[in-house]
């Protein structure tokens, strides 16, 4: 969905992401925002921790960083509409829905799972996501997995079960709390919600107005679970360390929402609507590899080896899916 043939210039609706029938400006362009969404989106949980080791709540977290992002957004996505309001009464219910499961229930159990795991592991979990969209594509539009994807999808899951450390036994082996990792599988599944809707470029929503409107979405649905105490908010001024040096706490508040999600999700919105589905998800891996980088550098958290041998093979896994559905074609 979302994809332009170059020779008829309309929407093909097989979401492939076929790169060889994409014109090269299109794809290279395509690439440039999913590169620049994962880079942000991967500085996520680095900002988180240091906030979370002060006292604050993944909610009230959640909530000021989708908020700033917000404020940040709506003014361009109203821009974005030239006056025509039509595409968003025709959307509102996917706009809901992109508020709520990709927007806030993702970043949400996120922040819950970096609260009671490392950062790389969490991700990692969360971007088994590609392969959701596989299954969803199977089931919704009948594209069967080729072999390729059916092998990926099993190499994918040997990875993660090593980046769990569940076979090694080895003494002072990364304990994975079981609630964590619930929370990251959460995230995968908004994640993969995430990538579907991003490419939905038939609904005549410019990606700025998409992003306005799930982030406002995210913030008054967030600020009314606060309000009513079923999502603690609870909060710090006290200076949160990076690397060892204290920084003023709103620094790293600015950074998640004018960064890790104004920028990013319009970003990713923009990258799906290039791309397709399946490609903008495959490149969004490069936030694994990112934040593993970003959390070495500026926490000191890095993955046992049986972890990144796993990560490896999540990794390898899902280049194999993304190659065997290069070659599915819509079930007649």
């Amino acid at each position: 969905m979302g994809i332009v043939t170059p020779d008829t210039g309309t929407p093909d609706a097989s979401g492939n992401g076929v790169v060889l029938a994409r014109p090269t400006r299109r794809l290279t362009t395509g690439l440039v925002f999913a590169g620049v969404s994962a880079a942000a989106f991967s500085l996520s949980g680095v900002f988180a921790s240091g906030l979370l080791d002060t006292g604050w709540s993944p909610g009230a977290m959640v909530l000021v960083r989708v908020a700033i992002a917000a404020l940040v957004v709506l003014p361009l996505g109203i821009l974005s509409l030239r006056g025509d309001w039509r595409p968003v009464r025709r959307n509102l219910g996917l706009i809901a829905i992109y508020g709520a499961l990709s927007v806030a229930g993702c970043q949400f159990a996120y922040f819950s799972a970096v609260q009671l795991m490392p950062i790389g592991p969490a991700l990692l979990i969360e971007y088994t996501a590609p392969a959701a969209v596989v299954l969803w594509f199977w089931l919704r539009h009948g594209q069967k997995p080729t072999v390729a994807t059916v092998a990926g999808a099993l190499l994918a899951a040997v990875g993660l079960v090593l980046v769990l450390d569940l076979v090694s036994g080895a003494p002072g082996a990364t304990a994975m709390d079981p609630v964590g990792v619930a929370w990251a599988l959460v995230a995968m599944l908004g994640a993969a919600s995430y990538f579907v809707i991003n490419a939905h470029a038939d609904t005549g929503l410019p990606p700025l107005a998409l992003a306005a409107g799930g982030l406002t979405t995210a913030s008054l649905a967030l600020g009314l679970l606060g309000a009513t105490g079923l999502m603690p908010l609870e909060y710090s001024t006290a200076s949160p360390v990076y690397a060892g040096t204290e920084v003023a706490w709103w620094l790293p508040l600015l950074g998640l929402g004018v960064v890790t999600a104004a920028l990013a999700y319009v970003a990713g919105i923009a990258a799906g609507r290039l791309l397709g589905p399946r490609l903008s998800s495959f490149i969004g891996l490069f936030e694994v590899v990112s934040a593993i980088g970003f959390a070495w550098l500026l926490l000191g958290e890095l993955p046992r080896t049986i972890q990144l041998v796993g990560g490896v093979l999540i990794l390898a896994g899902v280049i194999a899916v993304q190659a065997g559905e290069r070659r599915t074609g819509p079930t007649p």
